[in-house]
């Protein structure tokens, strides 16, 4: 009997050249997301992690897969049946982005990491993206994308921690589907995972409509923001899926980690962060 073949062996030989998207930043999208925030526009320097509304991929219908996702091309990997997760990232700004920029964003495929996992095998990704403006590079951030091939997402057992104590900055959250789908047309993400809940629970196996890992950083992203500080550099790691309807809490303080905080006091994501003031 033929074993069918794992991530390792289907990117045998995968190496995506890198490539080059040119984008402005145009004030509608920051309107747009300081309404999903309930915020004013913010004026001045683009706030961290906002780049995430421009450089934006929109492929042709029939270019997608069941999933939402394009089929294949870019740096989407040639595995069969595959599920794709946002596991976390980095980003590092070395001059502000501002409304009026035309910026270059040059990405490429920077590692690829086959690991076993107790659902089987996986694929790690990281892709890099190198933000220039006038010649001049003005952020570097690193994205990590987990593959897996098969069945769909299999929960873990989860501990139930004490529930920490929430910080300085706190952010309260309740991700209804308007909302989700909000984010995802912001951000034309057409994961069926965060707007499809037959297709969530049924085929992907989970609890409901996934709140969308970069909306959890950005809201981290906030809390630094909203209390006066200049973030020049973050990393963050996705640790647990959240689901709509449920509450969540974005919360930290200086010289803390930053975390979402779900139900249960099960932490969805930290986040650490670097701020110049």
């Amino acid at each position: 009997m033929n074993e069918r073949p794992g991530p390792a062996d289907s990117v045998a030989g995968w190496d995506p050249a890198p490539f080059e998207v040119t984008d402005e930043i145009t004030p509608g999208p920051v309107t747009a997301l300081a309404g999903l925030f309930d915020l004013a526009a913010p004026a001045g320097p683009l706030p961290p992690l906002w780049h995430w509304l421009y450089f934006l991929d929109r492929p042709a219908q029939h270019d997608l897969g069941p999933d939402g996702h394009p089929l294949a091309g870019g740096f989407m990997p040639p595995i069969p049946d595959r599920r794709r997760m946002f596991a976390g990232g980095r980003w590092t700004a070395q001059a502000p982005l501002r409304v009026g920029d035309v910026v270059t964003r040059r990405s490429s495929l920077a590692a690829v990491t086959p690991k076993r996992g107790r659902s089987g095998e996986l694929l790690f990704t990281t892709v890099r993206h190198e933000f220039r403006r006038d010649g001049r590079t003005v952020g570097v951030e690193e994205q990590d994308i987990v593959y897996r091939s098969g069945p769909g997402f299999t929960p873990s057992a989860v501990k139930r921690p004490v529930e920490p104590e929430p910080g300085p900055w706190r952010i309260d959250v309740t991700a209804d589907p308007v909302l989700l789908f909000r984010f995802s047309a912001l951000t034309y993400n057409a994961h069926r995972i965060h707007y499809d809940r037959p297709y969530a629970t049924e085929v992907e196996g989970h609890s409901g409509l996934v709140v969308h890992g970069p909306l959890l950083a950005l809201l981290l992203a906030e809390l630094p923001r909203r209390a006066g500080r200049s973030v020049t550099a973050l990393e963050f790691r996705a640790r647990a899926p959240l689901y709509d309807r449920q509450p969540f809490t974005a919360t930290g303080g200086p010289g803390t980690d930053l975390r979402v905080i779900g139900p249960g006091g099960v932490t969805a994501m930290t986040m650490n962060v670097t701020t110049s003031s």
